[in-house]
């Protein structure tokens, strides 16, 4: 696994498909304008239909994310195995999760599919991701300010039900789940 992510991309033909523009949740004024939060029933429903598929791969999923991308959207799936990722788990996984999606449909209009590998700075999408990465540097982005910051970077200290546990120098911040619209692991090259 190396700093940078391994990507795969793939387009579906998706020609006879009629564009229709990616839904987007209201943007709250305390809100990162570049990233939005994805429709999380859809998320939901698309990590239903292509985990198992995945699995079959003997590979992980990781995390999904979904973002507007001119016209259409982006989906980019990011998959992770003990041995680590290869550009061939990322093709295969791209081709089967594509057909899968072509069936079943569950995105509306063009789309981009890309899978890649979490790498180094991987993002943290659920409460297992942060109890892995206890003792980890992290840099997280909050949904709104806390005690005037919207970012902050310290050590993962830990879990706790839904809350982490954050050593920012000599302060320690619980921050709830809900507050974090995205958390990445800060690499260290010691």
């Amino acid at each position: 696994m190396g700093l940078v992510p391994i990507f795969c991309l793939w387009a579906p033909t998706g020609a006879d498909r009629p564009e229709r523009p990616v839904e987007r949740k209201p943007d709250r004024g305390d809100r990162d304008p570049v990233r939005t939060a994805p429709d999380v029933s859809r998320t939901a429903v698309i990590q239903a239909l292509i985990a198992p598929v995945i699995e079959a791969l003997d590979c992980r999923l990781w995390g999904i994310e979904m973002a507007r991308q001119g016209r259409g959207a982006l989906l980019r799936i990011y998959i992770d195995r003990e041995e680590g990722v290869t550009i061939e788990d990322c093709e295969a996984v791209s081709r089967r999760v594509g057909a899968v999606l072509d069936v079943e449909d569950p995105l509306e209009g063009n789309y981009t599919l890309e899978v890649s590998s979490p790498g180094m700075d991987r993002i943290l999408f659920r409460p297992e991701h942060y109890a892995e990465s206890v003792g980890e540097t992290v840099d997280v982005r909050l949904v709104r300010p806390f005690e005037g910051r919207r970012r902050l970077t310290g050590v993962l200290t830990g879990v706790e039900d839904d809350d982490v546990v954050l050593r920012v120098d000599e302060d320690e911040y619980v921050l709830p789940l809900e507050w974090i619209q995205r958390a990445r692991i800060v690499p260290r090259f010691d």
